[in-house]
């Protein structure tokens, strides 16, 4: 059926400022190229988004000859303004952004142990509301939350897990009620994958498994340019994923058995220990540094085999876990047993993954995968050739634990330019 007017206006519209986002500003002759459009559609368009408020001169190009063609056009970015929230088990990081995803404003805020809901709920809340007003004057249009958890794919809504504090979910739907905003939520683990995939290592990649490598363990799964949350929103948590070593069997309301009990922080911080990886000097400062609220997970009390790294890094296992690798990688042959014991568990869970998707790539993300960087990612991918007869490369993630929060941003800007570049918006 022969599209009317209108939808092939909104469709061209929609198009040229898809392009002008992706490519930066542009001339009319260039859009004409790109999108393969007539010269009197491309000049109809441009009238009708000025018109609109949506793109304005920004310049000119460095064509000789002058003219309306040598007029860059560029979206106009403080259109609308974005919001990302990154929650974590003891913290809260914010960042607003313009319709461009240029930054204008960030914060983070760490929420105690034993802080209440509605303390946590309203102290989450007044630092984005802070951080929006520091960004201007321009409301929020869209919100993207980044949380632990499963999302449920047929409401959208944060469900209710175990071990998870309870703010979390009364955080989203306080949001939800107070702003005008539209609000979406979604688990990190994939926000992570959308951003590796858009911004990250996984540019050249429409399918492929990326494995978060935090406090715990979580995976997110790419095919075909297309995120997979699965049935239940539970695709990927591979931390349930029973593995041998692991010492037990998880359960419906454990992980603990399962792969976590393998690659989670506490059973890296564990490991390094019993190789006699001792934390170095500039360990315990450089794992502060990367735990600083939105970067690091709070941890609990850890065992006596964590005690020298929890010392180094402050008392968070995420952080002690990566201190653990860096420390590895800089102490030569003396990190090598560690890192190849490490390498084994990794590959287990990866060959697991590979059997069932055949990938032909896993990213190792998170704090855990951005300190391992191609070194760790290189003893994997041999080990799991050994695994697994699918060949599949192995990856480090490139924006490491701020991939959730980029990932939320690119939701809310996703949301926010559906809904102003569609006609009417």
């Amino acid at each position: 059926m022969r599209a009317s007017p209108s939808t092939a206006r909104a469709i061209n519209d929609r198009l040229a400022l898809r392009l002008l986002q992706q490519e930066g500003p542009l001339t009319a002759a260039q859009l004409k190229t790109l999108t393969g459009l007539s010269r009197p559609t491309v000049a109809d368009l441009v009238e009708r988004l000025q018109g609109a408020g949506l793109i304005h001169v920004v310049g000119e190009s460095g064509a000789v000859r002058r003219g309306p063609n040598a007029k860059l056009y560029g979206i106009v970015a403080d259109r609308a303004h974005l919001a990302a929230l990154d929650v974590r088990t003891g913290s809260v990081s914010v960042v607003v952004a313009d319709l461009l995803g240029t930054t204008l404003a960030e914060a983070a805020l760490p929420i105690a142990d034993g802080t209440g809901t509605a303390a946590a709920v309203e102290q989450s809340v007044a630092l984005l509301e802070r951080t929006a007003r520091e960004a201007g004057s321009v409301p929020l249009h869209s919100v993207g939350i980044g949380a632990p958890g499963l999302i449920d794919p047929a409401t959208g809504e944060l469900r209710d897990s175990s071990g998870l504090p309870a703010w979390h979910r009364g955080l989203v739907r306080v949001l939800q009620e107070r702003l005008p905003a539209t609000v979406l939520v979604e688990n990190e683990t994939n926000l992570a994958a959308v951003a590796e995939h858009r911004d990250g290592a996984a540019r050249d990649r429409e399918t492929f498994v990326l494995i978060w490598l935090g406090q715990g363990i979580g995976a997110a799964v790419m095919l075909d340019g297309r995120l997979r949350q699965g049935a239940s929103g539970g695709a990927g948590e591979i931390g349930f994923l029973p593995v041998p070593g692991s010492g037990g069997l998880p359960s419906a309301v454990d992980c603990a058995g399962g792969f976590h009990s393998l690659a989670g922080s506490v059973a890296l911080c564990e490991l390094a220990a019993r190789h006699g990886i001792e934390p170095s000097r500039n360990a315990g400062q450089e794992a502060r540094d990367a735990g600083e609220p939105g970067k690091g997970r709070e941890a609990g009390e850890g065992s006596e085999a964590r005690e020298g790294w929890e010392k180094a890094a402050g008392g968070r296992e995420e952080v002690a876990a990566v201190a653990a690798v860096r420390t590895a990688l800089e102490a030569g042959e003396r990190g090598e047993a560690f890192l190849g014991e490490l390498a084994d568990r990794l590959a287990l869970g990866a060959a697991a993954v590979a059997s069932v998707l055949d990938p032909g790539c896993v990213l190792l993300a998170g704090a855990v995968g951005e300190a391992g960087g191609p070194a760790l990612a290189a003893r994997v991918e041999e080990r799991l050739a050994r695994l697994s007869p699918l060949r599949t490369e192995v990856r480090a993630g490139s924006l490491g634990d701020g991939a959730v929060l980029r990932g939320a941003l690119l939701a809310a800007r996703d949301a926010a330019q559906d809904a102003l570049f569609a006609p009417g918006g």
